[in-house]
């Protein structure tokens, strides 16, 4: 199944991905969408890799996806605070980072090393990247 990124999503380049990186940006269910103005998705250097999806059981509000096909695990999403601040992380504690072993043998799904489908494809992700 392939789940469509919805506004906002975070804008960037989308040559950063050429290996499996360390960790992953995994969001928990402490996410609130921000209200539509999520922070971390303004820091997030990589094209469409994080994304707004309706919480189906809170409408019309929404959580925040990452797409761990093209994360880099910078880790920029829970540093950056509004203006320039630093936050010691998301004022939700909603984004935990995670070692890539440990996400892909909880899910049972093993990540590409390079992003698996070309750029123009990236305003969907399989269900199983999220």
């Amino acid at each position: 199944m392939l789940i469509l990124k919805m506004e906002p999503v975070s804008r960037g380049r989308t040559d950063l991905r050429k290996r499996k990186p360390k960790q992953l940006a995994v969001i928990n269910g402490n996410c609130t969408g921000c209200a539509g103005s999520p922070v971390c998705v303004q820091y997030c250097p990589v094209e469409a890799c994080m994304f707004w999806v309706p919480d189906e059981e809170n409408p019309p509000f929404g959580r925040i996806e990452v797409d761990k096909a093209t994360c880099i695990g910078c880790g920029k999403c829970t540093s950056k605070g509004p203006d320039g601040t630093f936050l010691d992380g998301c004022p939700w504690d909603a984004i935990d980072m995670v070692a890539i072993e440990e996400w892909e043998a909880l899910h049972e799904v093993v990540l590409p090393a390079e992003p698996d489908r070309p750029v123009t494809e990236w305003g969907y992700v399989p269900s199983e990247f999220v």
